[in-house]
């Protein structure tokens, strides 16, 4: 065993130690000793804890990978993942006002991920151990929605049925206003026996509809969510924000930023989370890679009441970002690009003479990097909202308020 002194928080909220070390489960300040293997620590003991360390509130932090940072106070969660951000602006020589994070509340996850498995006596599920394939049951998750929680038995179900001795199923559930939304993946190859079995699941436990490696095999009615004014029923596996509160908070964000833009471009629209509360304003061109996804939002979109037009195009924005004579005449932007950020359509961007943009984030770095070229070009890095909706986690989100050189003043 080797004593270290943790120095601060690595992006994945282990605590770090010289060398680097990483060392799961410690706070700042803190004396450890710890036997470490390839920079990775085990057996740690706390020496001296910090005063920000408190009693986690679920049984199955130390075993459960769902979790990093139980063991801290919220007030230091809060401050980290705020940190986070700044830090990341800074390291490109960004600044911003960063507004005070919102945290969505325990018990408001929308969807989650079950590994379930048969066993010799039936089947588990639950979530992966931490750093571990090994599946620990957690019958009580804080985290979860009650209806997803439940979803674990469903999981268990599924794996009697249709997982192998070998291989794990994952198992994602999400919470629909009319029902769970299962997607199945690592499953039996499907046959009818497998068919009749999942069909009876789907009845039985009332789901709204199952999904069997990408094939719809059972449904009971739609999967609704309510998005704006419209109801939209999304594609098997598509994304949707993890709590309804982060939905909002977000989504307040960008009609914000795009407050009196008559004519919005919603680029990385999804099934819609920003383009159909935009459309309650302004008209929207909706802009995404996948055409399922644009489907269900052009569906919410005409059976909603009271919406402004809204167009879609399906289109790879990294190999096509919009040109800048496509942009013309666009009051503001919305940009809500995955984890590797919009780089290819800010390049572009900055050519336009779009006033605004609203940059919905959910990795700081790749956000810090292409708020910089916006700066650099002369646009105003107005403010950023954090946003907590993976609460215990060391996952960020946030919305970041961007003017043209032209507009300020």
């Amino acid at each position: 065993m080797t004593g270290y002194r943790i120095s601060r928080l690595g992006l994945q909220g282990d605590g770090v130690a010289g060398g680097p070390v990483f060392i799961p489960l410690t706070l700042p300040g803190e004396e450890v000793e710890a036997e470490v293997i390839d920079g990775r620590a085990r057996d740690v003991k706390i020496i001296t804890p910090s005063d920000r360390r408190v009693a986690a509130p679920c049984a199955h932090f130390r075993s459960c990978g769902g979790c990093q940072l139980q063991h801290a106070d919220d007030d230091f969660v809060a401050s980290w993942k705020t940190d986070v951000v700044r830090n990341a602006l800074k390291a490109h020589g960004t600044e911003a006002v960063l507004r005070p994070i919102l945290t969505s509340p325990a018990g408001s996850r929308r969807r989650a991920g079950f590994a379930a498995r048969r066993t010799k006596k039936g089947a588990m599920a639950g979530f992966h151990g931490r750093a571990s394939d090994t599946i620990i049951e957690i019958p009580g998750c804080l985290l979860l929605a009650p209806d997803v929680l439940a979803g674990r038995e469903v999981a268990e179900a599924l794996a009697l049925v249709g997982a192998s001795r070998k291989t794990a199923l994952s198992v994602m559930v999400t919470g629909a206003e009319n029902g769970l939304d299962v997607a199945v993946s690592h499953g039996k190859p499907l046959d009818g026996p497998l068919r009749q079995q999942l069909a009876a699941i789907c009845e039985s436990k009332k789901l709204a509809r199952l999904t069997w490696e990408d094939e719809v095999v059972a449904m009971r009615e739609p999967p609704v969510h309510s998005i704006g004014a419209a109801q939209v029923s999304p594609p098997p596996g598509a994304f949707l924000q993890a709590t309804l509160h982060g939905q909002q908070v977000l989504t307040d964000a960008v009609l914000e930023v795009t407050r009196g833009a008559r004519r919005v471009i919603d680029l990385f629209a999804g099934c819609g989370t920003f383009s159909l509360p935009l459309a309650q304003h302004a008209e929207v061109h909706a802009v995404e890679g996948e055409a399922a996804m644009l489907a269900s939002l052009d569906g919410g979109w005409r059976h909603a009441k009271g919406l402004k037009a809204i167009t879609t195009e399906t289109r790879d924005l990294f190999r096509r970002p919009l040109m800048p004579d496509e942009l013309r005449r666009t009051g503001a932007v919305v940009l809500d690009p995955p984890r590797a950020g919009a780089e290819a359509q800010i390049a572009e961007l900055i050519k336009s003479d779009v006033a605004k943009v609203a940059y919905v984030s959910c990795n700081p770095v790749t956000f810090a990097r292409d708020a910089a070229v916006l700066v650099a070009a002369g646009w105003s890095a107005d403010w950023v909202q954090v946003v907590d909706q993976f609460r215990w986690s060391s996952h960020v989100e946030l919305a970041g308020s961007f003017t043209a050189p032209h507009m300020q003043g």
